[in-house]
């Protein structure tokens, strides 16, 4: 059975090094991303982050040259979520795209709600790059 995917971006205008090494970062995930979390402490060589449901492990990809800034969650229930996000060089700037992935069960309210989550995080990751404000 394949999954439902949706791919979600935002064109920054910084280069694609910069906006790599900005969300690459776990320490400024809430600053951009505060749905997965408002804060993100590291445990034993572990990222935690405190979500509504409890708390969560998140995992990212080792850092790479090819832009790739997936990560999992281990939700407080014990399920791993992939999210896949990469940064691609877009001239000057760069495109940060984020697939989103419907979860078995998800109603379409639920995977609309979800997607407008992401594109407000994206937004967010534009403004906080090109503006320097969360």
């Amino acid at each position: 059975m394949s999954t439902e995917s949706r791919h979600l971006s935002v064109h920054i205008d910084r280069p694609v090094a910069e906006v790599y090494a900005f969300a690459s970062d776990p320490r400024n995930l809430p600053r951009w991303a505060p749905g997965l979390g408002n804060s993100i402490v590291r445990e034993d060589g572990a990222w935690f982050v405190e979500t509504p449901e409890g708390r969560a492990q998140v995992t990212f990809a080792p850092r790479n040259e090819y832009g790739v800034l997936d990560h999992e969650v281990v939700t407080p229930a014990g399920e791993t979520v992939y999210v896949p996000l990469r940064a691609i060089a877009d001239a000057d700037g760069c495109e940060v795209v984020f697939t989103l992935r419907r979860s078995p069960g998800m109603t379409d309210a639920e995977f609309a709600r979800d997607a407008g989550l992401v594109t407000g995080d994206l937004a967010r990751l534009r403004t906080v790059l090109e503006v320097g404000t969360t």
